[in-house]
C-alpha cells in the first residue's frame, strides 16, 4: 500500500520566495544557556547586526553586500554581545545575530543599515543569508517585545541561547512565537479574486490575507478572512506554499480557495478596491502590461507565488521557477 500524499513528485513552492533559503543548522537539541557566549569566542564566528528594523550590509568594496561580520569587526557598531542570539551552525561556523545601538546614519564607510523589505525587493542578498537575517530578525524582535514576564511583570532573562527567556521571580518559560498568517487566492473558473490596501503602492493589488485567530484551523482562517474582507463564500481550500515574514515574525501561509459565490461586499475599513480579474488579465499584470496599470506584489513575494502560479497552471513543469 503506497501513502497517496507522497504518489507524486512536487514542487516546493516555499522555497520560490524570499526569506525561505536558510541553510543554518539549529542544532536545537544541543543548545545552552551559554551557547551563545561560548559561539562568540569562535574566531570564525559570523555575526549579523541589526537595528531598528534594518541589517548592517556592507555597500562598496570586494565584499559588498556581505552581511557577515566578525567579532573583531564590530566594536565600531556598538554591538551588544550581551543580548545576541545563537542562529545555529552554518558549514560547522556558528552564526549569530546581534542587536545594535549605534547611529543608522552616521556608520563607518563603507556601511550601511538597509531596511529588510528593500533588501528583499533589490536582491541584496543571495537565498542563504537572507533566510538567516529572516531567522534573526524575528528572534530579535521577539526579544525587544518580550523583556518582562508576562505572568509576573518582572524583567526575564535570556536562556538557550536566545531562544528562551526565564523569569527569575516567577519560574515562567517564554520561548519565541511565531504569528500564524493566511494569504489566500480564491479562483471561480478562470478568474481570481485580488484586493487593494490603502498602503499598497500605486496600482497594487495583491491576494486577502490575515491572522489565524485561536482556536481556528488553516482552512477556517481562509473561509472567513474572505468572507469578512469581501463576503465571497469558499469551500474547498488547498494549501501552496508558506514564507517566513520578519515583520516582525510571522509565518505566511498560502493557500487557494474555491469560491463559491461571486457578488462581493468590501469592506471598507480593510480595502479601498476589490474585483475579480481573469486568467488572461493577470497574465498581463505579471507582464507588466495591463492596460489599466494593475500590477502584482514582487517576486519575493509569497503572494506573487500564488498568483503567477495560478496563472501558469497547476503543473510544476509548466511553472516559473523564478
Amino acid at each position: 500500500m503506497t501513502f497517496p500524499f507522497f504518489d507524486t513528485a512536487r514542487d516546493e513552492a516555499s522555497q520560490r520566495v524570499a526569506f525561505s533559503g536558510n541553510r543554518i543548522d539549529r542544532q536545537a537539541e544541543a543548545r545552552t544557556d551559554d551557547a551563545a557566549e561560548q559561539a562568540l569566542k569562535a574566531r570564525d564566528a559570523r555575526l549579523l547586526l541589526f537595528a531598528q528594523g534594518r541589517l548592517f550590509l556592507r555597500v562598496e568594496g570586494d565584499r559588498a553586500f556581505d552581511p557577515y561580520f566578525t567579532r573583531d569587526e564590530t566594536p565600531a557598531f556598538a554591538p551588544d554581545l550581551k543580548q545576541a542570539v545563537l542562529l545555529g551552525h552554518e558549514n560547522g561556523i556558528p552564526v549569530l545575530a546581534v542587536p545594535s545601538a549605534a547611529d543608522i546614519e552616521a556608520l563607518p564607510t563603507p556601511v550601511k543599515a538597509i531596511d529588510y523589505r528593500s533588501i528583499y525587493m533589490q536582491g541584496l542578498l543571495e537565498p542563504t543569508a537572507l533566510g538567516a537575517l529572516a531567522q534573526g530578525a524575528a528572534l530579535l524582535a521577539w526579544h525587544e517585545s518580550h523583556r518582562f514576564c508576562g505572568r509576573c511583570g518582572n524583567e526575564t532573562e535570556m536562556r538557550d541561547g536566545g531562544y528562551k527567556r526565564h523569569c527569575p521571580t516567577c519560574g515562567r518559560d517564554h520561548f519565541p512565537r511565531t504569528d500564524p498568517v493566511v494569504i489566500m487566492l480564491a479562483v471561480r473558473g478562470e478568474q481570481c479574486l485580488l484586493g487593494r490596501s490603502p498602503h499598497f503602492a500605486p496600482g497594487m493589488v495583491s491576494c486577502l490575507a490575515g491572522f489565524v485567530e485561536p482556536g481556528e484551523t488553516i482552512e477556517a482562517a481562509v473561509r472567513r478572512e474572505t468572507r469578512e474582507e469581501a463576503g465571497i463564500a469558499v469551500g474547498a481550500v488547498a494549501y501552496h506554499a508558506s514564507q517566513p515574514w520578519p515583520f516582525p515574525y510571522s509565518l505566511m501561509i498560502g493557500c487557494y480557495g474555491q469560491a463559491e459565490s461571486e457578488a462581493i461586499t468590501m469592506d471598507e475599513n480593510e480595502l479601498e478596491d476589490c474585483r475579480w480579474f481573469s486568467r488572461d488579465e493577470v497574465r498581463l499584470m505579471l507582464e507588466d502590461r495591463h492596460p489599466d496599470g494593475h500590477r502584482v506584489p514582487p517576486r519575493g513575494a509569497i503572494a506573487n507565488r500564488l498568483i503567477r502560479d495560478w496563472v501558469l497552471g497547476s503543473d510544476p513543469g509548466q511553472m516559473d521557477g523564478g
